[in-house]
């Protein structure tokens, strides 16, 4: 029930989302999106988690939940921030996040990541889709050269060329 989420099912979410306990907290951020437009507090303390686990499921939840409101710039900039953190993990879950986003904030640590590990970079390439602008073609035909053949993939299929 997205839209019509019941108070008492936000309740139990917000409580789990601070729970002691980290496995608690990264199920509460994979549960986010059900809960419709989750409270941004809670979100944005599970983007604040020390447990890498926790920080990149709540990565993945803010993008498919959005960054709108009051908080969505707080919103944004956790997910920026943690793009450089250090587990590859969280950052390939923030570089998706701000893909899906798609806020124009996001971009240079979206570019950025064009220089990570493969598997961050090739997250990187698709979500410079969300974006426009000669720094995004450029990382596009830069990404078309990349030793992952899978970036390169990505790129050629973000690419046209005439």
């Amino acid at each position: 029930m997205r839209n019509g989420t019941r108070p008492d099912a936000r309740r139990a979410w917000t409580a789990a989302a601070a729970d002691p306990d980290a496995g608690v907290r990264r199920r509460a951020a994979e549960l986010a999106p059900r809960v419709g437009a989750p409270p941004a507090a809670p979100l944005l303390a599970l983007l604040a988690d020390a447990e890498p686990l926790v920080l990149e499921a709540a990565c993945w939840a803010t993008g498919e939940v959005g960054a709108s409101g009051a908080d969505g710039d707080a919103l944004v900039a956790a997910v920026i921030a943690a793009a450089g953190h250090r587990d590859p993990l969280v950052r390939e879950a923030a570089v998706a996040a701000l893909g899906a986003l798609g806020d124009p904030r996001g971009l240079p640590a979206v570019l950025a990541a064009c220089d990570d590990r493969p598997a961050v970079r090739r997250r990187a390439v698709l979500a410079l889709a969300a974006f426009d602008g000669p720094e995004v073609e450029a990382a596009l035909l830069a990404a078309r050269a990349d030793p992952d053949w899978q970036t390169r993939q990505a790129a050629e299929d973000l690419t046209v060329d005439d």
